[in-house]
């Protein structure tokens, strides 16, 4: 009976563990708005403090958002550059770029690319992470 109840306490504290390391967050952002870029980079920091450490947060940014990830454009450098190295993605869209004809040398270091912003995010759903929109 102690050894049932034991086992039981275990696997109930492992699955707690686990389910805090899991948090999976994709954040879509689509807008030229830079209150709002400083909004959601807060929120990040926020759902890192609160879901620690471990939350993995990814940052799309296509059509008018894509100006975060430029350099000469961003108000969000520093802050970007902060996030980042706390293990934040961010991702520009690759259809944006092409389109804006936006050059790849202005483009943020800690910043990868994907090849649609859009497909991205649905990617991101369809594998069961949590989903921001600004």
């Amino acid at each position: 009976m102690k050894k049932t109840i034991l086992v039981t306490l275990f696997v109930a504290l492992f699955s707690l563990g686990a389910n805090a390391q899991s948090h999976k967050v994709v954040v879509q952002l689509n807008t030229s708005d830079t209150l709002v870029w400083h909004g959601a980079l807060k929120n990040i920091s926020n759902l890192q403090t609160a879901l620690g450490p471990n939350t993995q947060i990814e940052l799309v940014a296509h059509g008018s958002g894509i100006s975060i990830l430029i350099d000469g454009k961003t108000t969000q450098k520093a802050k970007i550059a902060e996030l980042a190295a706390t293990g934040v993605l961010f991702k520009a869209c690759e259809n944006t770029i092409r389109e804006r004809k936006i050059d790849r040398t202005t483009i943020l270091n800690q910043v990868g690319t994907v090849p649609s912003g859009v497909a991205e995010v649905v990617l991101k759903q369809e594998a069961g992470w949590a989903y921001l929109k600004y």
